[in-house]
């Protein structure tokens, strides 16, 4: 719904891991290599997208040195496209997020739907925060999509009216 609004293109994680799960289990080390490669070659291409495009990503990050290294790839194509990358971080109760975590569509994307492996992920990590200049964040718990959204915009559009932003890029990453 933020892409629509933004007239953006989405970018949801799974457009770039879904490829690689195809030919390897993420127990296999070709895995990580091949997801790296993945996200260089899109990255790389991204740059040289229509100034005029934007984008709306999804990413689960967590707070360690690999994640953060890997949002730094977003900061980096945001810098390199001269646009300005607004973070959006989003998490809810550990309940609603097991709620949410089957929802429909989710197993056919490939997403996680295992409450056990949400649960290990919730107790060994936290989200990643802090890394972008522009940081929004919203307990999504009792909200609708529709009112997220409405929060984030309206975050934005504060945030544009104080510093002057015109935000161009964002990077929205969703609960576990």
């Amino acid at each position: 719904m933020l892409a629509k609004r933004f007239g953006a293109r989405l970018i949801d994680n799974h457009t770039l891991l879904n490829p690689v799960e195809a030919l390897f289990a993420r127990s296999n080390p070709l895995h990580a290599s091949l997801r790296e490669q993945v996200r260089r070659a899109f990255f790389d291409h991204a740059v040289r997208a229509d100034p005029a495009e934007s984008f709306v990503f999804t990413d689960a990050l967590a707070d360690d040195e690999h994640d953060g290294a890997m949002f730094s790839g977003y900061l980096d194509l945001a810098a390199a496209r001269g646009a300005d990358l607004v973070a959006v971080l989003l998490d809810c109760a550990p309940e609603e997020n097991a709620r949410r975590l089957i929802s429909a569509g989710r197993s056919e994307a490939l997403k996680l739907t295992d409450p056990a492996r949400l649960q290990q992920l919730r107790a060994n990590y936290k989200l990643l925060r802090g890394l972008a200049e522009y940081t929004i964040e919203i307990d999504t718990t009792d909200l609708s999509p529709e009112q997220t959204v409405a929060r984030i915009l309206a975050h934005i559009l504060d945030d544009s009216r104080e510093s002057g932003v015109v935000v161009t890029q964002s990077a929205a990453k969703p609960s576990y």
